[in-house]
């Protein structure tokens, strides 16, 4: 169990380090507290024991004041300084200096006004976009160092990275050198200010401008321009809890207004046939594949005559909900917002509907945000027992409903009691997860729908949850197009990423291949998506598919000639409508072992390829080896993408 425990602590204790390490000043805490052994850290003395012991990490820093001011972060047993490093200078909290901090500067001699401990506490505003590194005046940059920040700096990416300063019209260089810096604003997409700093302490503890330092200095003593650890560590690092999630959900539903349950009562009076559907979020509001699932489903019961309602949780939520929970419920009628309700008015409101004539049935897209019990009365109460349950995702399998293990690499949902499981952040809150979905299983007579054999497949292995029956509909198909083979164009390989530039969906894979082969006249790279991300050399194209525009992906990814797109999410994707545009399109599908039913799809050599891993995709476009799958070579064929009636192809 010891063992066990200590893993659970990794990602926190990284998060940790990483947070405190550029603000920790180690040479205030072995002057003052000289029983340290010189053979211990102090910045990890102070994180093992230190601050427990109400020793202070810096001369503006109070351990024993900050937790008297915040009763709140002394009583959840919180370690105070990376709090207010990482939360509580947001959240405006105050700090007090040190009692030592008068000592220590008497002893180094300096520190006098402006740069007192008091400036330093006050410097510590949120305001200020103060990051914790500064002891002194910075030092002014030289001619030189100067020249060299302005050779090697990318107005265009810093521009797009911070839109403050766009705005605000000033010299983005100049910005970089008095503040951007400070804020931790890197100067172009090569080079992180956080991780030299981070990873240079004698750089952070003089206080120079890192960039200035690694382009005169740094680089010629082979100091990295960021760290080598890769974007996994990135995300593990910045990884919250999940019952810190579940408590800002929960505090910000019991904040929420309901509306007057008679205005539910009155919009549902008169309803005739009906269908039901429950998801994570406002499907009108919000765009993705689910949400173009429920709004498809909803079109293609209307155009049958069949009234749509959509239950959602007002508030986003990270799982299911427990019982007690302050829970309001969004509806929608017809794609109409109603309003904000109790699950008990929504009960009433259906009951008194399901009196009249007509037809019922329900299909659960994603439970997430919905407590088991409420939910099953809320069916229970327009007469509805039977019913559907799609496996968008995996959420009945784990609260950590993409399957990923911290967030980074794929778990195939092992047992909850076993060591694979207990590393993971997600480990603590699976049971009480999953054993809502089975409530709800127990209370319903639940068939369940599956995108892919594949999900199926999956899904019946790692649960067991007691559905009365299971069937696969995919979102999507290819039928035969009779058109015309286009002409295969000259010019470079043309590689595309589609969607949000997101770590789940690849992002950073694709950015640091963009990235590596910039400039290689044999490839050219793209982004299709909804909001471009600077930090990738690729040219970007605004394609938002929409209710009235379905298709516009898979069109866009055809005028373009787009020879192979890459779609390497970090999780098991149950569908992926991505891949089947691009398949349809007649790109060739680029994807990783680990991506479920993308992997399952692109095996077929007429489809794509899958590489084992992202030094083997690296490696296929450094040989060349990749441009056999150009449009031209390998003939590529387009075809139409025949979109399913969901739901309303399993009701009778």
């Amino acid at each position: 169990m010891a063992v066990m425990a200590q893993a659970d602590d990794r990602p926190r204790a990284a998060e940790a380090h990483r947070v405190i390490a550029p603000a920790f000043d180690p040479d205030f805490y072995r002057a003052i507290y000289t029983d340290l052994p010189a053979d211990i850290g102090p910045l990890w003395h102070y994180r093992m024991a230190g601050w427990r012991e109400g020793r202070d990490p810096a001369p503006w820093f109070s351990v024993e004041g900050y937790l008297a001011a915040h009763p709140d972060v002394a009583a959840a047993g919180l370690e105070p300084f990376s709090h207010f490093l990482s939360d509580g200078r947001h959240e405006g909290r105050e700090v007090a200096p040190s009692r030592h901090a008068a000592t220590y500067f008497g002893q180094v001699g300096w520190a006098p006004d402006p740069w007192s401990h008091e400036s330093f506490a006050a410097s510590a505003a949120p305001t200020t976009g103060w990051s914790g590194r500064r002891r002194g005046p910075a030092i002014p940059l030289t001619p030189e160092q100067r020249e060299a920040v302005a050779a090697e700096f990318d107005a265009a990416f810093y521009l797009a990275m911070n839109p403050d300063v766009a705005a605000s019209g000033m010299d983005p260089v100049e910005h970089f050198i008095r503040t951007g810096w400070v804020e931790d604003r890197d100067p172009n997409p090569r080079f992180s200010v956080l991780d030299y700093l981070e990873a240079n302490p004698d750089v952070a503890a003089a206080n120079l401008n890192p960039f200035a330092h690694y382009l005169v200095a740094g680089r010629a003593e082979g100091r990295a321009p960021r760290h080598a650890l890769g974007f996994r560590y990135d995300v593990i690092a910045r990884l919250k809890p999940v019952e810190a999630r579940i408590a800002a959900a929960a505090a910000a539903a019991a904040r929420l207004r309901t509306d007057p349950p008679g205005r539910l009562t009155v919009a549902l009076g008169k309803l005739g046939d009906l269908h039901v559907t429950l998801s994570h979020d406002n499907y009108v509001e919000h765009s993705g594949g689910l949400q173009f699932c429920v709004r498809r489903e909803a079109e293609q019961f209307r155009q049958r005559g069949v009234a749509h309602l959509h239950l959602y949780p007002a508030v986003v939520w990270p799982s299911v909900r427990a019982a007690g929970e302050a829970g309001p419920l969004g509806v929608l009628l017809n794609g109409r917002r109603l309003g904000f309700f109790t699950p008990e008015a929504v009960c009433d409101a259906l009951r008194d509907a399901a009196a009249g004539p007509g037809r019922r049935s329900f299909a659960i897209h994603s439970l997430l945000g919905h407590e088991p019990d409420a939910t099953a009365d809320i069916l229970a109460a327009a007469g509805l027992r039977d019913g559907f349950f799609w496996l968008h995702d995996f959420a009945s399998l784990c609260v950590g409903f993409h399957l990923l293990r911290n967030d980074v690499e794929d778990c195939a949902a092992p047992s909850a009691e076993s060591p694979a499981c207990g590393v993971c952040a997600y480990s603590p809150q699976r049971a009480r997860h999953t054993e809502a979905h089975r409530r709800l299983f127990e209370r319903l007579n639940i068939t369940v729908v599956a995108p892919s054999q594949t999900t199926l497949d999956f899904w019946r292995a790692q649960g067991d949850l007691p559905a009365q029956a299971a069937v696969v509909l995919p979102h999507a198909r290819l039928a035969a197009r009779k058109a015309p083979r286009k002409v295969a164009r000259d010019g470079p390989f043309r590689l595309a990423y589609l969607g949000m530039p997101t770590p789940l969906k690849g992002w950073p894979v694709f950015r640091d291949l963009a990235q590596r082969f910039d400039g290689d006249p044999r490839y050219e790279f793209l982004h299709l998506g909804g909001a471009p991300d600077p930090a990738a050399p690729a040219a970007f194209h605004e394609v938002v598919v929409t209710a009235e525009r379905p298709r516009a992906m898979q069109e866009r990814l055809e005028a373009l000639d787009i020879d192979a797109a890459l779609i390497w999410p970090l999780c098991r994707e149950t569908f992926s409508f991505t891949a089947y545009e691009a398949a349809a399109a007649g790109a060739a599908v680029l994807t990783g072992p680990d991506s479920g039913n993308v992997a399952a799809f692109a095996a077929d050599p007429a489809i794509g390829r899958v590489l084992i891993d992202d030094a083997a995709l690296a490696e296929a476009f450094a040989s060349g080896e990749i441009l056999a799958l150009g449009r031209g070579a390998r003939r590529a064929v387009v075809y139409d993408l025949v979109y399913s009636g969901m739901t309303s192809e399993l009701v009778a």
